[in-house]
């Protein structure tokens, strides 16, 4: 595999200027490769199918920024797990302006993760690695921190393919618009299931996105262990 991907066609490569806020938020390294990021959105990303032409002229602003506030609420120095990662979004932009955690992109798609592993070639980032398959098929192999999600599945959906690959008091960390709420307390069966500690909405990104982002967020417990004792019997 290369570290150039081929250059996509004059209609793909009109991306705008970032605005003056991402210079705040993409900060040192993180600059050069989120433009990078960019650019590979607008062009691969759209050829491909992974990005509509329509969300070209919203990369910075819908996508890249609203996705790297997300890290306002990550912990430091853990390993998130991006489920469904699709084009990288949130997970690669995540691994992007936080060089301190590592970052797993688990996609079941082959197209998408022959994409996401070219962009880790073409931005060298040493701190990602890229998973072709489902939550369910990792769950038992391997523990996370953090699982990040955004647009993948409603939250009681979600909780079933995250939970079981969070180690106890690690969090999921659910993108969600402005059904964020609604999500949250339709999902009341499944966090009591999961065993979930607590489950809460944050907003982050304040004075940087409009509007703000809203998370849900869920700090995983013991998964209660129903049926033991009719087992015993």
């Amino acid at each position: 595999m290369t570290d150039e991907l081929p250059p996509p066609p004059d209609e793909a490569r009109e991306l705008p200027s970032p605005p003056a806020v991402a210079r705040d938020v993409f900060t040192g390294d993180a600059w050069d490769r989120a433009q990078a990021f960019a650019e590979l959105l607008a062009g691969p990303g759209v050829v491909r199918g992974l990005l509509g032409p329509r969300e070209v002229s919203r990369i910075w602003d819908r996508h890249l920024l609203n996705c790297a506030v997300v890290a306002e609420a990550v912990p430091q120095e853990v390993r998130l797990v991006d489920i469904g990662s699709g084009a990288g979004l949130p997970g690669l932009v995540l691994a992007i302006v936080r060089p301190d955690i590592t970052v797993t992109l688990l996609e079941p798609l082959l197209r998408r993760t022959v994409f996401l592993e070219e962009c880790v070639n073409v931005l060298k980032l040493d701190n990602v690695e890229v998973l072709r398959g489902r939550a369910e098929e990792l769950a038992g192999k391997r523990e996370f921190d953090v699982a990040s999600a955004r647009a993948v599945a409603p939250l009681d959906r979600l909780l079933k393919w995250a939970m079981p690959l969070l180690r106890e008091g690690g969090e999921l960390i659910a993108m969600k618009g402005e059904r964020a709420a609604e999500e949250l307390a339709e999902a009341e069966p499944q966090l009591r299931a999961c065993g979930a500690r607590t489950a809460e909405l944050v907003t982050v990104g304040r004075g940087k996105v409009e509007p703000p982002a809203t998370l849900v967020r869920v700090v995983a417990g013991r998964a209660p262990e129903s049926g033991r004792r009719r087992q015993r019997r």
